[in-house]
């Protein structure tokens, strides 16, 4: 590949129906790694990266434009988003903190899914452009107010994109609040690898001996359960596609896979390694670290072909999600590690994709 210079350029993407105004950023590393990124939801809409050949391409999913970015909303993929103020859903929309019952906006049949009706993946960003230390960045910025979508307290975020001459994308996420109130931010990206339109060849390792189990509505039972033995268990690579048709209730339930994975014990700040996958016939990979302490796996199962962009038509399995966060419903089992940020405190989480080859 040749060498590029690295680079954070911005210009304007378009203009919102209120005559906001969205920008995008280009960041670019010196072996050629482009990822564009929009204020609005903070989207990242191209990722493009080399295959063991060197040839580029884009592995995100996504649209071409602005307009059809406000157009998904309505069956909304959440394609590159920033998803606040709580990724996933929360159980019937409510939630109590010190005492008092809270009720969010339900957006997802009865329950409240990644920020409710009008979530971060929506809202327009402050963005900024910087290169520093050899790395393009884009530090993004958000005010939310309180009481929006139901959730005390006005949260203060900002998320940094950096991209690293080793070739990986570097999310740094911080909040803080006025008030109490509980917090699970993450990334939306959709991916695929392949220069084909399936993700179900591709081979894919998580590394975590438990995961969430789920009733109707995709709500977490509160069980922990063991993923030996099931077609869950990704601790050693598998095509995506091995078990996912498999005679199981949880699949079945979710159309395939849409479960959280709860990684292995780490210390708090610790960036481990959640996930890997693989493409076989390009040889892209994609490693996806964290220091959160779980992370959702979503094979793309509720794409059915009525969205389309870049050229493609978006039908089941042709991404897949990965998406580092906090059990999905914690405010509703205090056993698990909490999601609750206090004034004073900081919320802080970090995500990176290593894009890489085999």
């Amino acid at each position: 590949m040749n060498e590029t210079k690295v680079s954070a350029t911005e210009k304007s993407y378009g203009t919102l129906p209120d005559g906001t105004e969205v920008k995008q950023v280009t960041l670019t590393n010196a072996n050629g790694i482009e990822v564009e990124v929009i204020s609005y939801g903070g989207i990242i809409t191209k990722m493009i990266t080399p295959d063991a050949k060197g040839n580029m391409k884009d592995i995100a999913l996504g649209f071409d434009t602005l307009e059809e970015y406000i157009a998904s909303k309505n069956g909304n993929p959440y394609f590159g988003a920033l998803i606040g103020r709580y990724g996933n859903r929360i159980a019937d929309g409510k939630f109590t903190l010190d005492g008092k019952e809270y009720t969010l906006a339900t957006n997802d049949g009865d329950n409240h899914l990644h920020g409710g009706k009008l979530g971060f993946d929506q809202k327009v960003w402050g963005i900024k452009p910087f290169v520093k230390d050899g790395k393009a960045c884009v530090e993004l910025t958000l005010t939310s107010p309180d009481g929006e979508e139901g959730y005390p307290g006005t949260l203060e975020t900002k998320v940094v994109y950096e991209l690293t001459a080793d070739n990986k994308l570097d999310m740094q996420f911080t909040a803080t609040t006025d008030k109490p109130t509980i917090v699970n931010l993450t990334q939306h990206s959709y991916f695929n690898l392949a220069d084909s339109d399936s993700i179900l060849d591709q081979q894919i390792q998580i590394n975590a001996d438990q995961y969430t189990p789920t009733r109707p509505g995709l709500i977490p039972t509160g069980e922990v359960a063991a993923v030996e033995g099931t077609p869950f268990d990704f601790r050693q690579p598998k095509a995506i596609g091995k078990d996912i048709n498999v005679d199981n209730e949880q699949l079945t339930m979710a159309g395939g896979f849409d479960h959280n994975f709860v990684l292995r014990p780490h210390a708090k700040g610790e960036l481990v390694l959640a996930a890997k996958v693989s493409d076989p016939v390009s040889g892209r990979a994609l490693e996806v670290l964290t220091d959160e302490p779980a992370i959702q796996f979503y094979s793309g199962n509720f794409l059915d072909g009525s969205l389309k962009g870049k050229g493609k038509t978006y039908g089941k399995n042709s991404g897949f999600a990965l998406e580092p966060q906090h059990n999905p419903d914690s405010p509703n089992h205090p056993e698990w590690p909490t999601t609750e940020l206090r004034p004073g405190e900081t919320y802080q989480i970090q995500i990176v994709y290593h894009f890489t080859t085999i």
